[in-house]
């Protein structure tokens, strides 16, 4: 992948791909395209020079805004406890090891429970 340096849009700028529609913080080129990275992190995309103009203020409040509910809403779901799935041996399973481990206050088995049962639903259960 090519530097930021040179012309054009310089490393941390933030664009709006026209065609992916949001804004993303250019990183370089990588052969004849544009690489972009979500406002926050995440996976970077390629993305069609001619099809990017610099962000409006806006558009980089809104994807800021977005980033930082997008990480507390994934902060909130490790401290909710998954739910198992009915009928599901293998979740029923985990669920009484957490409740187990619950009444007798080991907060550690809770938490090795709850990591096994979501675990189990990625792998078992894919939405």
């Amino acid at each position: 992948m090519a530097g930021c340096s040179g012309t054009g849009p310089g490393c941390g700028d933030y664009l709006f791909d026209l065609a992916a529609r949001k804004v993303g913080e250019y990183r370089g080129q990588a052969g004849p395209y544009a690489m972009l990275r979500p406002v926050g992190g995440g996976r970077e995309w390629q993305a069609d020079p001619e099809r990017l103009r610099p962000a409006t203020r806006d558009e980089r409040i809104t994807a800021g805004v977005r980033a930082v509910n997008e990480r507390a809403n994934a902060a909130y779901e490790l401290q909710r406890p998954p739910a198992p799935v009915p009928d599901c041996v293998q979740c029923g399973a985990l669920a009484d090891a957490r409740a187990a481990a619950r009444a007798r206050f080991d907060w550690s088995a809770e938490t090795d429970a709850n990591v096994l049962l979501r675990r189990h639903l990625r792998a078992g259960h894919p939405e």
